[in-house]
């Protein structure tokens, strides 16, 4: 049994996302996926959706076997309790293969990194796009 994980903030949800899990579970025979803790989000604005209903909507996707959010301190931790073959990093995700797989040994994780390469290019398949869209369209509207 190949165990695969994802991770991700999943703010808005959109087609992106859905493939890059899809392509994930390809990986494998079971999907987790760990949801990112708002506290841990440094690399981007926080998201405008609770952590609690990211997860919700992670969870009642077909293609995801379980969903957890990530722990609030170490961002590793929960790599301990699902013991993942594989993690499968989406085409724009911030991690560094590499430095990744560096940290993973030195911590005793075995675990393959894989970049999915795979994406779309549509208008809004990202959550930045899909929020800029909506403040456009507010704007619009308020003048």
């Amino acid at each position: 049994m190949v165990k695969v994980l994802a991770t991700g903030t999943f703010d808005v949800l959109h087609p992106g996302h859905l493939l890059y899990l899809e392509e994930a579970k390809a990986l494998g025979d079971e999907l987790y996926v760990i949801v990112a803790r708002e506290r841990n989000i440094k690399h981007k604005p926080k998201p405008i959706i609770s952590e609690e209903q990211r997860l919700k909507m992670i969870s009642s996707l077909k293609v995801v076997d379980k969903a957890i959010l990530g722990s609030e301190g170490d961002i590793f931790e929960r790599l301990y309790e699902i013991k993942p073959d594989i993690i499968a990093l989406g085409h724009d995700q911030y991690f560094d293969e590499r430095v990744l797989e560096g940290e993973l040994k030195k911590r005793g994780i075995k675990a393959d990194v894989v970049r999915i390469k795979k994406s779309l290019d549509c208008d809004l398949c990202s959550s930045a796009k899909i929020c800029k869209k909506i403040v456009e369209r507010e704007t619009f509207m308020i003048e």
